[in-house]
């Protein structure tokens, strides 16, 4: 942001310990603006935020908002916020978090990668394949990157790569040079006026933000991607498995944890990659990274090093081998899942490495809307798993539905597959739960985009034997 940009000093995010939130805060705050803000839990995103010297109030309060020249909101905040009131009662300027995203792009060239599944990972990529070429791009990024142990940076690069969300429309504020669709399915329908043609339409409109010379990325191997190529009129790159992509994989070997690909451009082979995530969503990922890539001129030395050896990103098929229980040693993997898609996408990533192994599995469901909207589908996917425990509803501020939460989606689970699932309303119980339940080489997943990422953190530590148990796999 330029120096006329710096007429507001302080800046209050309210939801500041949310994954884009916490990014962006972070880069303002190295910008030189006073950033300060507030969220409900402290978690490790805000003990991070802490240690960089900015101040994070837990819970929400007038007083938090004394000296806030701009208010920066989180989707997941309700306009009923006590901040929120406050600041229009303060006639402070409200912003959304995609707006201040949009200006701080507006000084650089930027990426900006959509879809409804996969925007984290397929940022993180770009990030880390510019970051190797030595472009050093600002990020900001929904997760926290293994490699530089945060989710954000500023660059003196003239770069910055983002997620651009269309859960609430917000996506169509930004205006990058290179866009990235990563796919679209049914989800957030409820702003789209529940009509899966709206939220084609929403796209298109993000891609069009794209200046006349700009390039959008599309991976055709998703229908409702294809159905809308005849209504772009920007120049378009395509990857993924189809025979047209211009960026293609094929050839896949899975052997362990690692998965081999062969990668072409126009039938042309360019190189093999060793990717560490596994699955086919993944490997398509890769493939918009590499596409995003080869346009910059990033030699193919740079983007095979670079993607052979990221080693990912935090709830993003996030492994913690061998984890010693007192019941055995056992695996776990957390996950960000929170769509039926993306739940059969870990599964199936799951059966592929370890078809033998039983896989227990705690899921959180996400938003209301969202459960009403796909319960029939979430039912399908997470009958596919050995053992269930399924938690309350995580709202994200949304208003509860009537008949719409855990109980009742256990219970439609229970009577349409072979599976006694558990219902747990207290999170804290779930340790104790698992250690009555958790055998020798069981695979353990948690999935979900509420709190369970907080759960998670202890879960791992919570499970651990306290003295060694002499067990081997």
């Amino acid at each position: 942001m330029k120096e006329e940009s710096k007429s507001f000093k302080v800046i209050h995010f309210v939801g500041i310990g949310g994954s884009g939130m916490s990014g962006i805060a972070e880069v303002l705050h190295n910008l030189g603006f006073i950033v300060q803000g507030s969220d409900l839990t402290i978690s490790e995103s805000t003990r991070r935020l802490s240690s960089l010297g900015i101040k994070v109030h837990r819970g929400h309060s007038k007083k938090n908002i004394d000296k806030a020249e701009l208010i920066v909101l989180s989707s997941a905040i309700s306009k009923d916020n006590i901040e929120v009131q406050e600041a229009k009662n303060l006639n402070i300027p409200i912003i959304k978090r995609a707006e201040m995203l949009a200006e701080l792009m507006r000084f650089r060239h930027g990426i900006a990668i959509s879809g409804t599944h996969g925007k984290t990972t397929t940022t993180s990529l770009i990030a880390s394949i510019l970051d190797e070429s030595d472009l050093d791009p600002t990020f900001i990024i929904g997760g926290k990157l293994h490699k530089t142990n945060t989710n954000a940076k500023l660059g003196l690069g003239n770069f910055i790569v983002a997620e651009a969300d269309e859960s609430d429309k917000s996506f169509l504020h930004l205006q990058p040079k290179l866009s990235v669709v990563t796919n679209i399915d049914s989800d957030h329908l409820e702003n789209y006026g529940n009509n899966i043609e709206r939220l084609k339409i929403g796209f298109l409109d993000f891609i069009h933000n794209l200046p006349f010379d700009g390039t959008v990325f599309m991976c055709i191997d998703d229908n409702n991607i294809k159905s809308i190529l005849n209504n772009i009129s920007r120049k378009i790159i395509t990857y993924g498995f189809d025979e047209d992509a211009e960026i293609r994989a094929a050839e896949v070997k899975i052997k362990g944890i690692k998965t081999y690909f062969k990668v072409y451009r126009k039938n042309k082979l360019l190189f093999t990659i060793k990717s560490k995530l596994p699955g086919i969503h993944n490997i398509q990922n890769f493939l918009a990274a590499i596409a995003v890539a080869l346009h910059l001129n990033i030699s193919k030395e740079i983007i095979k090093n670079s993607l052979d050896n990221f080693s990912g990103i935090d709830r993003r098929f996030h492994i913690k081998e061998n984890l010693v229980t007192e019941n055995g040693i056992i695996d776990y993997i957390d996950d960000y899942a929170h769509h039926p898609s993306e739940i059969n996408s870990t599964i199936k990533a799951i059966r592929e490495i370890w078809p033998e192994r039983r896989l227990v599995t705690i899921f959180q469901p996400h938003r209301y809307s969202r459960t009403k909207e796909l319960f029939d589908d979430f039912v399908e996917s997470l009958s596919k798993v050995d053992f269930l425990i399924v938690t309350e509803i995580f709202s994200a501020s949304e208003k509860p539905i009537s008949g719409i939460n855990g109980k009742s989606l256990t219970r439609s689970i229970r009577l349409s597959s072979d599976l006694e699932p558990i219902f747990l309303s207290n999170l804290d119980l779930l340790p104790e739960i698992l250690k009555k339940i958790i055998i020798p080489k069981d695979i353990l997943l948690t999935m979900g985009a509420g709190d369970i990422g907080l759960t998670s953190e202890n879960l791992f530590y919570s499970l651990k034997a306290r003295k060694p148990i002499g067990i081997k796999l």
